[in-house]
Order: C-alpha cells, then sequence, then structure tokens
C-alpha cells in the first residue's frame, strides 16, 4: 500500500482531484489524501462538476490543512502543486512538485483540460511507484 499526500494552497480544486485520481486510479493499493497550506475551507463546485463528469463524488471531500492529516505520515510521495514555499515539508520518501496552473477562475473547458493534466500525472505517479 503506497500512501500520498497532495498538496496546494487551498485544497479546492488541484490537490483534490489528484486525490480523487489517486483513489480512482490506485484502488486498493493506494491510500491518497491531500491537504493545503491554507485552506479555503470548502472544495470549488467547479471541481466538484468537472469529477462528476467522470462519475466521482468530489462533493464528500472536505478542504483541509496540512495539520489535518499530519497524522498518516510518513508518505512515500508528497506532491505540491506548484505553489513553491507555501507548501511545508512533510515526512515523506519522496518530494514531487508539479507545475499545474490553478484552476479556479477558468471557464469549464479550460477547467477540465487541467483536470485531464491531473489525471495523467496521477497515472504517471502511480506507474512509478509500483
Amino acid at each position: 500500500m503506497k500512501k500520498i499526500l497532495f498538496v496546494c494552497i487551498e485544497n479546492s480544486n488541484r490537490s483534490q482531484m489528484s486525490q480523487a485520481f489517486a483513489k480512482m486510479l490506485g484502488g486498493n493499493e493506494v491510500e491518497a489524501y491531500s491537504a493545503g497550506s491554507k485552506p479555503s475551507g470548502l472544495v470549488n463546485p467547479k471541481a466538484i462538476a468537472a469529477m462528476k463528469e467522470l462519475g466521482y463524488d468530489l462533493a464528500k471531500h472536505e478542504s483541509k490543512s496540512l495539520d489535518d492529516v499530519k497524522e498518516f505520515a510518513p508518505f512515500d510521495a508528497v506532491v505540491t502543486m506548484g505553489c513553491g514555499d507555501a507548501c511545508p515539508w512533510m515526512p515523506a520518501k519522496q518530494f514531487i512538485d508539479w507545475q499545474i496552473p490553478d484552476p479556479k477562475h477558468m471557464e469549464p473547458e479550460q477547467f477540465n483540460e487541467v483536470r485531464d493534466l491531473i489525471a495523467g500525472k496521477v497515472k504517471q505517479l502511480l506507474t512509478g511507484l509500483k
């Protein structure tokens, strides 16, 4: 079982979708978590809609802080979404930074392009962790 933490600033879009894809693609072989360095307190409705198109109910997720997930450390991988210094250190075997644009203010078509980019990156990550 591999444990992965996805981190962005608000934990409302990119890290939430990454966690969802890790659960969808990794099945029982992956424990996926997400958190934010400054969580917004909610999951973006655009992210919920984008994942619903793929059959995943992101409405069940909550926006969490790093303190909320530190009990699950150490992780096999901590993946940040390109937010740099805003994402503090967490115990892990490896740290990966994905340069993914924040889709928060994007129109649905562009938002879904970011969603699909995340799906591809999660797929590569899971293949690399096996």
